[in-house]
C-alpha cells in the first residue's frame, strides 16, 4: 500500500489536528516550558488535576510542573511509580486506581500523564477505567512518547503472555509536547525514540526518512531546532495515519512495521532489558530482510533502511541487541501472538520508502532466517 505523506513546512505555524471520526483533540508541539504551560492551562480549564508520572520523571519534570499548576490556582494531586517497562503492569494500574479513589477527582476533572511510553500507556488505561472513563491529557517527556505513544489513544499494560495484552482505545483530551524536555534524555533513549520516527519514514514519508538521514547526528546531540522539526513532522504524519483507522478495525496496518517481531522480543526478554524502540528497530531490520528475500524490496533499499538504523546506533542483528535473545523462544512467543490475532500474524513488509505490503503467510523459517542473519549489501546510499 502506498500513501506517501509530506512534512509540514513550518513546525511553529499551527497546532496539529487529529481527524478521528469519534474523537478530536489538539496536539501542541512546543519548544519550551514557557510555550507549553499556557497551552496546558488552557486545556485544563481550571479543573482539578491528578498528575501521574514515574519516579525519574517526577524528579526531572513533573514535580516542577505540579508546582506551576498550583501557582496558577489549580488543585493538583501527584503520584509516581517506579520507572521501566517491567512496571507497565496490572499491578501498577491497580495501585494507581486505588490512589485515584483516595483523591478528590470527579468525572469532569483531568488525569495528567507526564512521562514516556510506559507512563502514557499505563495512565491512559487507568483513565479509561476509572469512573468508566475520565479525561486525560498526555505530556510526553521522551522522543518515543512525543512521536508515537502519546498519539492515537492506544492504552495498555503488558502481560507475561504478550505485550499490551490488556488495554483499550481511549483518546486523550489533548497532547501537550514540550520538546525542551528531551534535553534530559541520554543517547540511548533518543535512539529508541528515533526508531519510531524512522518507522514512519519507511512506511509513509520518504521526506521524513531523508530528514533523519541528514540530521540524525544533530538529533542525537539534542539540537533544539532539529528536534522541533522532527517531532512536529513525525507527529503530524502519525496523526494522519491513525485518522484513517483510529480503532484498528482493519488489522492490516502499516504502523505495525517492526512491531510483529519487536513485541515478541520484548516479551521474551522480560520487558525492560531491550527498550521498545530498540526492539522495533530490530523488528524493522528483520522485516526488511524478509521483504528483500521475497523480491519485494531492492537490495540497495534494504541497505538504506538497515544502514540508517545502524548509523543511529540501533540494533539490527541479534549480536547488537542489549540482551541475549533465543530465536526459537522468540518464534514461540510469536505463536502466542498468532493465537491472540485470530490465527494469523501479519507482517508489514516494505517495498520501497513510503510503500508497504501486508503479508500473512510469512513462515517460521523466514522469521528464523531474518533473526539470525544480517544484511551485507554493499550498495551506496
Amino acid at each position: 500500500m502506498s500513501d506517501r505523506l509530506t512534512l509540514p513546512q513550518d513546525p511553529d505555524a499551527a497546532v496539529i489536528g487529529t481527524a478521528d471520526r469519534r474523537d478530536q483533540y489538539p496536539v501542541h508541539v512546543c519548544r519550551s516550558e514557557e510555550d507549553a504551560l499556557p497551552r496546558l492551562l488552557a486545556e485544563l480549564d481550571g479543573r482539578r488535576v491528578a498528575v501521574i508520572t514515574d519516579h525519574t520523571v517526577a524528579r526531572l519534570h513533573a514535580e516542577g510542573l505540579a508546582r506551576q499548576l498550583r501557582a496558577a490556582g489549580l488543585d493538583v494531586a501527584l503520584t509516581s511509580f517506579p520507572a521501566g517497562e517491567a512496571n507497565k503492569s496490572v499491578a501498577t494500574a491497580t495501585g494507581l486506581l486505588d490512589w485515584l479513589a483516595g483523591t478528590k477527582l470527579v468525572r469532569r476533572d483531568v488525569v495528567l500523564a507526564v512521562g514516556g511510553g510506559v507512563v502514557i500507556d499505563t495512565v491512559g488505561w487507568v483513565a479509561s477505567a476509572y469512573m468508566r472513563g475520565v479525561p486525560y491529557i498526555n505530556v510526553p517527556t521522551t522522543l518515543l512518547a512525543d512521536v508515537d505513544a502519546a498519539l492515537g489513544g492506544k492504552v495498555a499494560v503488558d502481560h507475561p503472555t504478550a505485550k499490551n495484552l490488556i488495554g483499550a482505545f481511549y483518546q486523550p483530551k489533548a497532547v501537550v509536547t514540550n520538546v525542551g524536555y528531551l534535553a534530559t534524555l541520554d543517547r540511548r533513549q533518543l535512539r529508541a525514540g528515533l526508531a519510531e520516527a524512522i518507522k514512519k519514514g519507511v512506511i509513509a514519508s520518504p521526506e521524513l526518512f531523508e530528514l533523519i538521514e541528514l540530521k540524525h547526528s544533530d538529533i542525537l546531540a539534542a539540537d533544539p531546532a532539529t528536534l522541533v522539526r522532527l517531532v512536529h513532522g513525525a507527529s503530524a504524519i502519525k496523526c494522519r495515519l491513525i485518522a484513517k483507522d483510529p480503532y484498528e478495525e482493519d488489522l492490516r496496518r502499516p504502523l505495525n512495521f517492526g512491531h510483529t517481531i519487536g513485541h515478541a522480543v520484548e516479551t521474551v526478554t522480560g520487558y525492560g532489558p531491550v527498550l521498545h524502540g530498540e526492539a522495533v528497530a530490530f523488528g524493522m531490520a528483520c522485516a526488511a530482510r524478509i521483504a528483500e528475500r521475497r523480491g519485494l524490496l531492492g537490495a540497495c533499499a534494504l541497505d538504506r533502511i538497515v544502514g540508517l538504523l545502524a548509523a543511529v546506533g540501533l540494533p539490527t542483528t541479534l549480536a547488537e541487541l542489549p540482551a541475549a535473545l533465543d530465536a526459537e523462544r522468540t518464534i514461540a512467543a510469536m505463536g502466542q501472538i498468532r493465537k491472540i490475532r485470530d490465527g494469523k500474524i501479519r507482517f508489514v513488509l516494505p517495498v520501497e520508502l513510503g510503500e508497504t505490503v501486508i503479508a500473512d503467510d510469512v513462515t517460521d523459517d523466514e522469521i528464523r532466517s531474518s533473526l539470525i542473519t544480517g544484511s551485507d549489501c554493499p550498495c551506496p546510499h
